[in-house]
């Protein structure tokens, strides 16, 4: 396999499984609030299909303003820590 292919995959692997981690953390709080997609769209002044979209698709691509509003419309705060482990890019 190609060097710079494969960095490239496990650069993406990488944003796609935080990516992937965040959503679900999103939703596990969602579900424990017993809030609706809808009533959290309408917390977060979002359009419940952007809602939909984030928690059903197969791969979602918010924009961190979106996870943001989201995140504060449920008494959350998002944040950026270090990594364990330095990836080799």
């Amino acid at each position: 396999m190609d060097a710079d292919y494969d960095l490239a995959y496990k650069t993406s692997r990488r944003r796609i499984e935080q990516i992937d981690a965040i959503i679900r953390t999103l939703e596990q709080r969602r579900c424990s609030l017993d809030l609706s997609k809808a009533e959290l769209a309408r917390r977060a002044n979002l359009r419940p299909e952007v809602i939909r979209r984030i928690f059903s698709a197969e791969s979602p691509n918010p924009t961190l303003a979106t996870l943001v509003a989201l995140a504060e419309a449920m008494q959350m705060e998002l944040s950026a820590e270090p990594q364990k482990v330095s990836p080799a890019i």
